[in-house]
């Protein structure tokens, strides 16, 4: 571990952190202007909120993560050209759906070519099963790649939830980098991110002033599912796995849920286990809360996982990861105190 590199991380969170602050309050009167979302039966908030705050921590994410490399000043260590244009891309996709909806196909086909800029520019040295053949392994995870964009996005739907999940996700991606076990570009841009979410956090806490919009969780999505590949392709694949758990088990079990019941799963909907939550009596403090407490013992887990590296510690690891998910999406489908 380096002083050096944890410095840096600790730079480029404080910078992004700044830089997100200050755009979030030059942008909300725009956005109030042109990105006002309205409540409805399915929303969770009361009062129409400017969304597109995601503008200002994709900006600060990106902009405080390249500085800060450029910084370090090492030539091992680069902006990943390759990972910013395609969150560039994705976030502008992102901003013309909260402004006009798109179609569900061409939204799809976009943020899909946004993922596989991602999984497809990436050396082909790195594999997550070495007995895989390539083609197969990259196409299976543009398909994870796509699901974990949308999941991000499906999960942004109640004040502060985006953060109370990728802060801790983005903190242990950079601890872990500090390490060795993640590259030093994606340890810093995660730290970024991180840092950029906080500076978030005063503006979207109960009762939110602005939201992220898919502007911010459609680019957050494809930079923590890059943060998360980069560690399972160093051969972390339960940490990877543990980290995101919450948000993976609680979009997957409702999607398999919806598609069984023959719903719309692609439509708007109150269905996900912690909405089923506020509308059970909890209230939205209790519910992030409760969630940045589950993702603060998963990253503990993940943690541990790098560190013992052993087959039998992450299958015990995940078992255990498995029971505390299950544990709180069982409360939260639950009227409170029943």
């Amino acid at each position: 571990m380096s002083s050096f590199e944890i410095l840096l991380s600790l730079v480029a969170a404080a910078l992004a952190a700044t830089i997100s602050a200050i755009l979030i309050q030059a942008t909300r009167p725009m956005l109030l202007r042109v990105a006002l979302a309205k409540p409805n039966a399915r929303s969770s908030h009361k009062v129409p909120t400017p969304q597109g705050g995601g503008i200002a921590v994709t900006a600060a994410t990106l902009l405080a993560g390249g500085i800060v490399i450029v910084m370090a000043g090492s030539p091992n260590l680069t902006i990943p050209i390759t990972v910013f244009a395609a969150t560039l891309f994705i976030a502008l996709v992102g901003f013309v759906d909260d402004v006009r909806p798109l179609p569900v196909a061409p939204r799809l086909l976009l943020q899909a070519a946004a993922v596989a800029v991602v999984v497809f520019a990436a050396p082909s040295d790195l594999k997550i099963v070495q007995a895989c053949p390539l083609w197969l392994e990259r196409g299976l995870l543009l398909i994870a790649g796509l699901w974990f964009v949308n999941l991000v996005n499906f999960m942004d739907g109640l004040d502060l939830m985006t953060a109370s999940e990728a802060v801790p996700i983005a903190a242990a991606v950079a601890l872990l980098g500090s390490f060795g076990h993640v590259p030093p570009a994606a340890t810093l841009v995660a730290a970024a991110l991180g840092g950029a979410l906080l500076g978030f956090v005063p503006f979207n806490r109960p009762v939110a002033k602005i939201f992220l919009g898919d502007v911010g969780s459609l680019p957050i999505g494809l930079l923590l599912g890059w943060c998360l590949l980069e560690l399972a392709w160093h051969q972390q694949f339960a940490a990877a796995l543990l980290l995101p758990l919450y948000y993976l088990a609680d979009a997957t079990v409702t999607l398999l849920r919806r598609m069984a019941r023959r719903e719309a799963f692609w439509a708007a909907h109150r269905s996900h286990f912690y909405q089923r939550a506020t509308d059970n009596g909890f209230s939205v403090w209790r519910v992030v809360g409760e969630v940045f407490a589950l993702n603060l013992v998963l990253a503990l887990l993940a943690i541990v996982s790098v560190a013992v590296n052993s087959l039998a510690a992450d299958i015990g690891l995940l078992a255990a990861g498995g029971v505390a998910v299950a544990t709180l999406l069982r409360r939260f489908s639950r009227p409170r105190g029943a």
